[in-house]
């Protein structure tokens, strides 16, 4: 079946992502005095910041002046659980998400009805940007509940008009059967997820270049250019980086358009800054470092400065797509994702990134840190094609030299190797785990 790549009409709710770049700031500096005087008024935290700062709402004269409102981090969202950063009360709250916390208690965050809509419109832009329109039949493979991305891409590809499959994670068969027999067009899950289904319906004789599937919305976790490569030769879509976090909002936050040239960034709801992680000082277009986004449309739970640790650039120039949004370029790594190894920072992205520059190597791979008489350890396990599994132990040695060789050049560290035959490392139905560090067990 041949699968139609002709791009509809723009959506009506799209339009805002083309306004002039003076109406789009008078936009976001009307709203942004309305979340700090909102969050001033309502979040006491954020007020006693305000006080040690000898800061009022008042004070915000133009949008720039952003820069001297205090910082908010994630651990102000566990030191204050569960409801200490409500702005709205209880009777105008009505949906609770939350992700996993590593004290043991989950990040909450909350949404009053007006926010669930405003939510919705984001995702809806998102899908629109990269060509979904209502007649396509969307399978929506993120786990639903507590986690925001089932539920967030759910209802924005129904407000769009598509067709939703509300399958969430996992039941791989199951999601294959479906997405066969329903003609599913439009994927959504994370990519190492994805990759995990191409491996499978390739054992079940399934050839995905022969579905109706055209698109995939892929987010949750970093994800390589060269993942993205191998996830459009071995399924024959495009694939599409959606962006999104818990605290601001959910999925939505940021989408690539179908320039595929980085997610746009849905600036009339969700302010960017990127600030140096060291000095906290704001950084210019086209610089990278940390990126900070203030929330300018949620009422149950403002966002101000939040912090979010993934390490990015805002792209100076625009896209040839038309939409006055910047974008950001593809996060690929965390500051708080970092590994230390023998004093050398190291990023997941770099291994990914080393791993797939080998021809015979698969996107599957496990980073096992260890310490041995007080040394760090590196081990590097990582999948192959069943071909190169097979093949002479001396083609096996020089594949495995040639993975050394181009870790070592990415990064500075000289990693143990090791070769593994196809399907042997565990797949993950969700965000996939790819680094265990043994020094912190």
């Amino acid at each position: 079946m041949s699968k139609n790549r002709e791009i509809p009409p723009m959506h009506p709710a799209s339009a805002v992502d083309y306004l002039p770049p003076a109406q789009l700031r008078d936009v976001q500096f009307t709203r942004l005095k309305d979340m700090v005087q909102r969050a001033f008024d309502h979040v006491t935290l954020f007020r006693k910041r305000m006080d040690e700062q000898k800061l009022k709402p008042s004070d915000l004269r133009t949008l720039d002046d952003i820069v001297k409102l205090p910082f908010t981090v994630k651990t102000d969202l566990r030191d204050t659980y569960p409801f200490g950063l409500c702005a709205s009360p209880m009777s105008e709250i009505v949906r609770f998400h939350a992700s996993s916390g590593t004290t043991g208690k989950p990040i909450v965050v909350a949404y009053t009805q007006e926010d669930l809509n405003d939510w919705t419109r984001a995702v809806l832009r998102s899908l629109a940007a990269c060509g979904v329109h209502n007649g396509d039949i969307v399978q929506v493979a993120y786990g639903y509940g507590l986690f925001t991305g089932g539920l967030g891409l759910h209802y924005g590809a129904e407000a769009l008009g598509a067709s939703v499959i509300p399958i969430s994670g996992g039941n791989t068969d199951r999601q294959l059967m479906l997405m066969k027999d329903f003609g599913v067009t439009v994927i959504c899950c994370t990519p190492s997820y994805f990759l995990h289904l191409i491996d499978r319906a390739t054992e079940m004789g399934i050839n995905m270049k022969e579905l109706p599937l055209r698109t995939g919305v892929f987010g949750a976790e970093p994800w390589t250019e060269d993942m993205r490569e191998r996830i459009e030769a071995g399924s024959g879509i495009k694939a599409y980086d959606i962006y999104g976090l818990s605290e601001i909002a959910g999925p939505g936050v940021a989408m690539e358009c179908v320039h595929q040239a980085g997610p746009h960034i849905f600036e009339d709801m969700f302010y960017p800054e990127i600030i140096d992680p060291k000095t906290l000082e704001p950084l210019p277009d086209g610089m990278e470092g940390e990126l900070v986004l203030t929330t300018l449309c949620k009422r149950a739970m403002p966002m101000i400065r939040y912090r979010t640790r993934d390490i990015t650039s805002l792209e100076p120039t625009r896209c040839v797509c038309g939409r006055t949004l910047r974008r950001i370029r593809r996060i690929g790594r965390r500051s708080d994702d970092m590994l230390i190894i023998r004093g050398v920072n190291l990023f997941p992205s770099q291994i990914e990134a080393a791993l797939l520059k080998v021809e015979g190597t698969l996107p599957h791979y496990q980073i096992i840190v260890d310490r041995q008489r007080g040394l760090d350890t590196l081990e590097v396990q990582v999948e192959v094609t069943a071909d190169a599994f097979s093949d002479t132990v001396s083609a096996m040695e020089q594949m495995q030299k040639r993975l050394v060789h181009s870790i070592e050049t990415i990064t500075g560290l000289r990693p143990a190797v090791k070769l593994v035959a196809p399907r042997t490392l565990q797949r993950s139905e969700g965000k996939a785990k790819r680094v265990i560090d043994k020094r912190i067990m």
